[in-house]
């Protein structure tokens, strides 16, 4: 399914909220915590969250009605992260929403008991906060943002645009408990599309810059930036740095597409929040967290930007043109 077709069937869905709400009311107020690693600011990220609680309102949670939300903007700085964590465990709420790795593990040591629904998460398991992904077994279950082959389809998908690309750059911050199990993937699909791996580990904007600029100094270079909440958080300023130093990217979300980076492939982050509303309603409905079990991603969105493309000097082929579900001119 394309974005525009899920909002279409969302919009339409709408009309049957009444009836939704109508059904299985609580008898008593419900809270939810809301965490994210993200100014509150963010305007797609607001999306997101705005796409969760009109879907929860759509199953019959009502805010002010029979639910209370408790929203918390941390930033990815993780000091506020933490503390904010600790403010939700304190309210003792009946469900808490999060996004990003690292949020995860802060969480999974303040508490044991209330049960945690994860948005976005890469590799669960390597979390060390749950028992099989069909099972979770403890308080915390969810939704993976990648499949680990999907590596070798970003090689792929930048190699179609740019096809004398030989070598390609992977950003990724070590401060993500999963960037390790992002290297054998990466490596594993840069052999398949025959193009050197570069490893380019960053913490911040001055070692992406750096980064971006080593790969620019060389021909038939690439970049690849893997899953990070620091590099969402960044995107003007990385989206800029790509364009100035002229280097072909691909990213994992369309967030930097719509700021003007070349392309992304990635799983529908606003179907994956959608998709969040109704574990947390099962949960309030009475089932275990533990017992729900980790969703891998179904519907994945490919988007270009024809402008970026040109002036890049680049021609998108018309295969991966009608292929895409956005394009952006």
């Amino acid at each position: 399914m394309r974005r525009r077709d899920f909002i279409a069937a969302f919009g339409g869905a709408a009309a049957t909220w009444p009836l939704a709400a109508s059904a299985q009311q609580p008898d008593r107020m419900r809270r939810i915590g809301i965490l994210m690693p993200y100014p509150i600011s963010d305007a797609e990220i607001q999306t997101r969250i705005q796409v969760f609680r009109r879907e929860l309102a759509r199953l019959g949670w009502s805010d002010g009605g029979n639910v209370q939300f408790d929203e918390r903007w941390s930033t990815d700085n993780m000091d506020m992260v933490r503390a904010d964590a600790t403010d939700l465990v304190a309210l003792n709420p009946d469900v808490i929403l999060i996004s990003g790795d690292r949020v995860i593990p802060v969480l999974a040591k303040l508490t044991s008991s209330i049960p945690i629904v994860v948005a976005i998460t890469t590799d669960p398991l390597a979390s060390d906060v749950v028992e099989s992904l069909a099972r979770p077994g403890r308080n915390v279950t969810g939704f993976s943002s990648i499949e680990f082959s999907i590596f070798g389809k970003w090689i792929e998908t930048l190699k179609r645009i740019v096809p004398g690309i030989s070598h390609v750059g992977m950003i990724y911050n070590p401060d993500n408990p999963h960037a390790a199990a992002y290297l054998p993937s990466f490596e594993t699909g840069a052999r398949q599309f025959a193009v050197q791996p570069v490893t380019l580990p960053i913490h911040g904007l001055a070692d992406v810059e750096r980064a971006i600029a080593g790969i620019g100094e060389q021909p038939n270079g690439g970049i690849l930036f893997a899953p990070d909440l620091t590099i969402v958080s960044l995107r003007t300023q990385v989206v800029a740095l790509v364009a100035r130093h002229r280097v072909p990217a691909i990213f994992f979300d369309p967030v930097f597409v719509a700021a003007g980076a070349l392309v992304s492939y990635g799983a529908d982050r606003v179907v994956m929040f959608q998709q969040a509303a109704t574990y947390v309603d099962r949960i309030l409905r009475g089932e275990k967290a533990g017992e729900l079990p980790f969703q891998q991603p179904t519907i994945y969105r490919l988007v270009i930007n024809l402008k970026t493309a040109k002036a890049l000097g680049l021609t998108v082929p018309d295969t991966l043109l009608v292929a895409a579900d956005e394009v952006i001119e």
